[in-house]
């Protein structure tokens, strides 16, 4: 029996195998692939799983031996489709990313259309995968061709569909992932990221095989988070930096390029109208109007980088994400250090914490633990070695007071036995000791340790934790405490 690898379940490149899920419009794409010589454009946002279910269903429908696969990211490829017109019976040919082909190429596509469906060609086939509103441009090059093709949309899907690939991959490697519920809510309808932060749990667990017995992965949603984001900073950092400053970057401009980011990390589709975000967002209109408007949102976006990861249809105006991982991108960094390294000084996202730790280092397991937790629920969390980049070479104290003081909604103090001889805790006390009247002090003592009568926090309310004990699930335990209490005080 050959071993079964993580990389073989969940898989973000090809066509899956044991966690295939049809997607919700899996049925009306089989038919319309039977349908003689009607024309399929399968359209939706990246990452969705719109040339997988076209790979699939073509199998299943025993068509995939005479299919052509090309794509417009390719310029032999799009010879190729130049070409098309003359080459008779070319069988069913494939055309991925057709949204980036010229008007005119995608004008020759359009009338090759018509002729097929109305002669209803048993020997020729043109499937068109795009993204968002590809149909809408392959229309627009011709209005007559409506009636004579099926345009199949891909929507994101609903979460029951994103928990069924999680549970056939947990099945398939004999695992059990803890993060399964943040992985299927954060994984907002993709296919392609469910896939992704399943593997990252199990690499990070170092399960890499498929175990003789079912074994927990116990890797936390924040640290998989984390590590991708990480990596993607490497991929997609200086791109988007770019996008951001436009061409002539201001720093004290209005910055239409960033809010524009803003609203796309913050859409459910993976792809903006920018008509409509200015509708939403008057303060911002005259600005993104105005690059709109002017051709150079369009100019940026086809520039050398960013048209790798963006596109911008200039007749639609939507923008749309090129690369699903992008999005993941988008919705996971923090924004004012964005604004920040972007080098803006009149735009500002206020930064705030729900809870700052403080600790000693011997109580660092059990503060990871707990940071672990609280940002899985979605909690913002002060903690020292994530921040540590934002204060090199600066004054530490300067940096970390003011959250200990004011700049969170809470500090969580986390009293082991060397809490008060150190000498960050020591500091942190000073800062945050007149909140302890306002409630916003919240003790966690390490078993063995008592509040001393002397101790000003020997009137409130606290948890314990065993230090020797699983910090883990004490943590998952102490965070939807602390949940309840935060919406208590709402």
């Amino acid at each position: 029996m050959s071993m079964v690898r993580v990389e073989d379940v969940f898989k973000i490149s090809g066509v899956p195998t044991h966690t295939f899920v049809k997607p919700s419009e899996y049925s009306r794409l089989k038919v319309a692939l039977r349908s003689p010589g009607r024309g399929v454009i399968v359209e939706g946002p990246s990452g969705i799983g719109k040339s997988t279910a076209v790979v699939k269903a073509l199998r299943e429908n025993h068509m995939s031996e005479e299919v052509v696969q090309l794509s417009a990211r390719s310029p032999s490829d799009v010879e190729y489709i130049e070409l098309l017109h003359d080459l008779g019976k070319f069988g069913t040919v494939v055309i991925d990313d057709f949204h980036r082909l010229q008007d005119s190429v995608k004008s020759q596509i359009s009338d090759l259309l018509k002729i097929m469906a109305d002669s209803e060609d048993v020997d020729r086939k043109i499937v068109i995968i795009g993204i968002n509103e590809a149909g809408r441009s392959l229309i627009k090059a011709s209005p007559d061709l409506s009636n004579r093709i099926d345009v199949i949309r891909f929507e994101v899907e609903p979460d029951a569909k994103i928990e069924e690939l999680v549970t056939s991959g947990e099945s398939a490697l004999n695992v059990s992932l803890a993060a399964r519920d943040f992985i299927v809510e954060k994984s907002r309808g993709s296919f392609y990221l469910a896939q992704l932060l399943c593997m990252e749990a199990c690499v990070l667990a170092d399960v890499l095989e498929k175990p003789l017995d079912r074994t927990n992965v116990d890797t936390s949603f924040s640290a998989i988070q984390r590590r991708v984001v990480s990596r993607q900073r490497d991929r997609f950092g200086d791109v988007v930096r770019n996008f951001a400053r436009g061409t002539k970057f201001r720093p004290g401009g209005r910055a239409p390029y960033l809010h524009i980011l803003r609203w796309l990390a913050e859409s459910e589709s993976w792809s903006i109208s920018i008509d409509d975000e200015m509708r939403k967002h008057p303060s911002e209109k005259a600005s993104v109007g105005l690059v709109s408007e002017r051709g150079y949102l369009e100019r940026l976006a086809n520039s050398e980088g960013i048209s790798e990861i963006l596109h911008f249809d200039s007749d639609t105006r939507i923008l749309s994400v090129e690369n699903p991982m992008l999005i993941f991108y988008l919705r996971n960094i923090s924004w004012p250090e964005f604004i920040r390294e972007v080098g803006f000084t009149k735009v500002d996202y206020e930064e705030s914490y729900d809870f700052a730790l403080s600790f000693a280092g011997e109580d660092r397991e059990y503060a990871e633990s707990l940071r672990n937790s609280l940002e899985d629920i979605g909690h913002t969390v002060f903690y020292d070695m994530a921040e540590q980049h934002r204060f090199l070479g600066q004054d530490v104290e300067t940096y970390m007071g003011p959250i200990y003081a004011s700049g969170s909604r809470f500090v969580i103090a986390v009293l082991g036995e060397m809490y008060g001889l150190k000498r960050w805790p020591l500091f942190e006390v000073t800062q945050y000791k007149g909140r302890f009247a306002d409630g916003e002090v919240i003790p966690i003592w390490a078993d063995g340790i008592a509040p001393s009568p002397t101790d000003p926090v020997r009137e409130l309310g606290y948890l314990t934790f065993e230090a020797s004990g699983d910090v883990a699930a004490q943590a998952t335990e102490h965070a939807s405490v602390l949940t309840r209490m935060l919406a208590d005080r709402q």
